[in-house]
């Protein structure tokens, strides 16, 4: 039986559509992992802004981090050499997908692959423009 649960059941991405995000970089901070995005504000969040006629969606800077990050993995490979070092071999692009596998680890996937990320529950922070 598969208890995954879907980014859109995350109290954390209410008023977001990760789908339409993006990842910038990935760094490791202490024993999180933060992943920077441009993050796309759906009209349901506090901070959505109407766009200007250039811009056309709301997007803004923000991390996702995943606190007391244990072990990192790319599409199922490494893991052994420290999540530092894992974090600097990931990718960037869209991001397709979020979801925590059946209590387990959570699954990031995109452009970049699937990252396998087995951390407690991310916390999203918009960053200042």
């Amino acid at each position: 039986m598969d208890d995954s649960v879907d980014w859109r059941k995350l109290r954390e991405f209410a008023g977001v559509d990760l789908s339409k995000s993006f990842v910038l970089s990935w760094r490791v901070r202490g024993d999180s992992l933060c992943v920077d995005v441009d993050l796309y504000l759906t009209p349901d969040h506090p901070f959505y802004e109407k766009p200007r006629p250039a811009e056309k969606v709301c997007i803004r800077p923000a991390v996702i981090e995943f606190p007391y990050c244990e072990t990192l993995t790319i599409d199922g490979q490494g893991g052994d050499d420290g999540i530092d070092t894992v974090a600097e071999g990931i990718g960037l692009g869209a991001i397709t997908g979020l979801v925590r596998r059946d209590e387990g680890p959570y699954e990031l996937e995109g452009k970049f692959g699937r990252v396998s990320i087995d951390a407690e529950r991310p916390i999203l922070r918009l960053r200042q423009l």
